[in-house]
């Protein structure tokens, strides 16, 4: 998730524009594992279901602006694919983010084995990144095989907060990346006042090193 503010999107009255990666957990070597990534980002930016299975090729994004806290907020949600062969492109596009959301199926154990090979590859690639874990293909309890206690034991293992959802029937797609957006900026808001608080510090440090000198060339003086 790749957060910035630009000059002119505030003529716009969009302070900040936030880039969402969405990865699937599923992939494992050249195996596609349909966790429904390209669903829940179809579902959140046109509020559409595709019942056929979406191939993501290399890498795709949506754009939806909403309000988080009275600010307009521009998302760009990057669908990039997860299989080995595509790996050099997924690795480049969330260098550099601020955060990632890893989708799983709810109804595959593997794809939530596999959760835990992406969360270590994110951390060689970006360390400081807001990231969450979201079961899809939460629409059928017959079905469910990775139960919520389990995801959020683990969840709250690696510090890594869980959401459930399902794109097919529309539930908690929306509270899951609007909960996201929230927390990237908070975040990024966060570490804004971090680095102006250090900034100030900084020139404390200097003013008072340059007094210190001052002083010593004045004794010296006498």
């Amino acid at each position: 998730l790749h957060l910035w503010t630009s000059g002119y999107l505030k003529s716009w009255k969009i302070p900040y524009t936030i880039s969402l990666q969405v990865l699937a957990a599923g992939t494992v070597l050249w195996l596609h594992a349909d966790v429904g990534k390209s669903s829940l980002l179809l579902r959140f930016a046109d509020n559409s279901f595709s019942g056929s299975y979406i191939t993501t090729i290399g890498v795709d994004f949506k754009i939806r602006t909403v309000d988080i806290d009275g600010e307009r907020v521009k998302l760009q949600i990057w669908d990039t694919a997860g299989q080995e062969r595509f790996r050099t492109i997924t690795s480049t596009y969330y260098r550099n983010t601020h955060g990632v959301i890893i989708v799983y199926d709810v109804t595959n154990p593997d794809s939530f084995v596999n959760v835990k090979r992406w969360l270590n590859e994110i951390t060689q690639n970006c360390d400081n990144v807001c990231k969450i874990l979201v079961g899809n293909k939460n629409d059928d309890p017959s079905k469910k095989q990775v139960e919520s206690h389990d995801a959020i034991r683990f969840g709250e293992s690696v510090g890594v907060r869980v959401f459930e959802t399902s794109a097919k029937e529309n539930i908690n797609v929306e509270e899951m990346f609007m909960a996201f957006t929230h927390m990237v900026l908070r975040a990024k808001k966060q570490s804004q006042i971090r680095a102006d608080r250090g900034g100030r510090d900084e020139t404390v440090d200097i003013n008072l090193q340059k007094h210190r000198e001052r002083k010593k060339k004045g004794k010296k003086c006498c």
